[in-house]
């Protein structure tokens, strides 16, 4: 019994020696930029103060939506001379503006939405800083200057008053740019940039920074989106993204009556110049549209701008959801002020969205699959295949019933409807009620 229990005793030791066994973290990574679906965050709809805070603590029904990259626009110190209280006016690019919170807020929200499987990016405002940035006094060589007067100029052709216009001649500057965008890479850990004006800076600056960025991140992988439409955004400045300003413009065009067939060219006119791996974000809205017009009242009503939204993020992918638009807030917004938004309202257009959204993640052939169009004046038709599946979209883009020929391939099929889980049995046309739309599948 003695030599018994000393055998015990023996094994327990040696087993409590052992090392505990480690816990396996779940490490973030940046979802590659053909599958990004992003939100972009206005803090001013969120909460008049320690907003950053506010959109953690609904970041789950963010999430839900089925993004998965967080775009948040500038939160850093905002200027006051010659300014109007506009978040792309920067007084300081290492800082926050109390406004929104701190820098522990920002870090926490950066860490919110790894937990959640999301990255997030940040607005950068590398045209031009604010009047009363600590760069104008102590080097003012930095900034552009008329010629005459030899005084700094805000930057033209714009009525952007409230700003100074930064001088790219100067390495100087151009170094302290990148050293400043390197720090919310580092240490605080963001997952890349939005560049705002990225067209009014030089291709070759954005090279610079983006090297260094993606070599300061190490293994992380970073996305970076150009405000611009300029090739050389890509071929010479090595952005992942940047804006589908045309498309959008041409479903504006569409909805002023257009013949949708024009909406098939403008797709393909930004697609056919792109590098091979590259993506154009397309939208329905986002802060600067949302000044002037909410999806609601640019494309007639709820039902036209949930076509709209359809015949936007399925031809060629790179989604984008403005904050407040999947509530279907019905006013214009105003970013430069707090603008209260109703997060409880229209919960049917948030699942609609999510629906949408849901589709989009599922289905890589919807949203990067070969796309093959069949034009018409007011339906949008077109089909999306991989070699797993395919889809036909169908969304009706007028206030008014209307009646297409179907493509030849799905006709007479029974087929389902992904959006409502509906079957529609196919014949040689297919009749839609205004702003209905079918993503069909058999």
């Amino acid at each position: 019994m003695k030599n018994l229990l000393l055998c015990i005793s023996i094994v327990a030791a040696v087993i409590s020696c052992k090392p505990a066994k480690e816990t396996k973290q779940t490490v973030f990574e940046m979802p590659a930029v053909a599958d990004i679906a992003m939100y972009q965050v206005n803090p001013r709809v969120f909460a008049p103060d320690h907003s950053l805070n506010a959109v953690a603590a609904r970041i789950d029904s963010i999430r839900d939506l089925g993004v998965n990259v967080m775009w948040v626009m500038p939160i850093y110190p905002i200027g006051i001379e010659k300014g109007k209280n506009s978040p792309y006016c920067i007084s300081d690019y290492k800082a926050i503006a109390p406004e929104f919170g701190t820098i522990d807020d920002f870090k926490n929200l950066a860490k919110v939405c790894h937990e959640h499987g999301m990255g997030i990016i940040l607005d950068w405002v590398a045209n031009h800083t604010a009047w009363d940035h600590p760069w104008v006094k102590a080097h003012p060589d930095w900034y552009t200057h008329d010629e005459k007067t030899d005084t700094i100029i805000h930057p033209r052709p714009w009525d952007w008053y409230d700003v100074a216009d930064l001088n790219y001649d100067n390495k100087d500057m151009r170094a302290a740019m990148i050293d400043a965008m390197k720090f919310w890479i580092v240490e605080v850990g963001i997952d890349g940039f939005r560049c705002d004006v990225a067209d009014g800076v030089p291709a070759d600056f954005w090279k610079d920074a983006i090297d260094q960025l993606r070599t300061a991140a190490g293994d992380r992988k970073i996305v970076m989106l150009a405000e611009g439409k300029r090739s050389d955004n890509f071929t010479v400045g090595g952005f992942d993204m940047n804006y589908g300003w045309d498309y959008k413009d041409e479903l504006v065009k569409v909805w002023k009556g257009a013949p949708v067939s024009d909406l098939i060219k403008a797709d393909k006119a930004e697609y056919d110049s792109l590098p091979a791996g590259k993506v154009k974000m397309r939208f329905t809205t986002n802060h600067d549209h949302s000044t002037e017009a909410t999806p609601c009242q640019e494309f007639t009503n709820d039902r036209g701008a949930m076509a709209a939204y359809v015949a936007t993020i399925f031809p060629h992918g790179g989604a984008l959801i403005y904050g407040s638009q999947e509530v279907g807030y019905p006013e214009p917004i105003n970013f430069f002020k707090f603008v209260p938004v109703d997060w409880t309202a229209k919960p049917e257009i948030y699942k609609e969205y999510q629906k949408l959204i849901g589709l989009y993640n599922d289905h890589p052939a919807l949203r990067k699959g070969d796309m093959t169009a069949f034009p018409d004046n007011d339906v949008l038709v077109f089909e999306k295949k991989d070699a797993a599946e395919r889809f036909l979209v169908v969304a009706n883009l007028r206030n008014e019933q209307k009646t297409v020929n179907v493509p030849a391939d799905w006709m007479n099929r029974q087929a389902q409807d992904q959006a409502t889980g509906q079957n529609v049995q196919l014949g040689n046309t297919l009749t839609l009620t205004p702003f209905q739309y079918f993503i069909l599948a058999y």
